[in-house]
């Protein structure tokens, strides 16, 4: 199984590319995410598009608008109410974790896999096989 984070940008105009992509794969759609983190001063969030694994081939596609969206708890915005949206028409619920930003590591690749290792321990994506 391999599982990838796919970045779209900042969730800036990508977030659109991001609402498409849950609405044309609704039947691979898996989960819907949102992380949120403090980067630099700012309450920000990232959301993500968890995809089933392709079959064949087990790979699992993990779409990401990365730290450039605010928090909804803290500033309303239409970005967070476009992703409440699409959860409610897809029938998903938006799991919600506050994790470490990515500055924290050296690299972005990873700060990838340590999401993908909370993501696992709490069983919303596989473990390796």
């Amino acid at each position: 199984m391999i599982q990838r984070f796919i970045e779209l940008g900042e969730g800036y105009s990508d977030i659109y590319e991001l609402i498409e992509l849950t609405r044309s794969n609704k039947e691979r759609l898996q989960h819907l995410i949102m992380l949120h983190t403090v980067k630099n001063e700012r309450n920000v969030s990232s959301y993500v598009a968890v995809m089933k694994p392709t079959n064949p081939g087990d790979f699992q596609a993990l779409y990401i608008c990365l730290e450039g969206i605010p928090n909804h708890k803290f500033q309303a915005n239409k970005r967070a109410a476009l992703f409440q949206e699409v959860a409610n028409e897809l029938d998903k619920e938006i799991i919600q974790f506050d994790v470490k930003p990515t500055d924290t590591f050296a690299e972005k690749e990873l700060y990838f896999q340590y999401l993908i290792g909370i993501l696992r321990l709490n069983h919303y994506i596989p473990a390796l096989r």
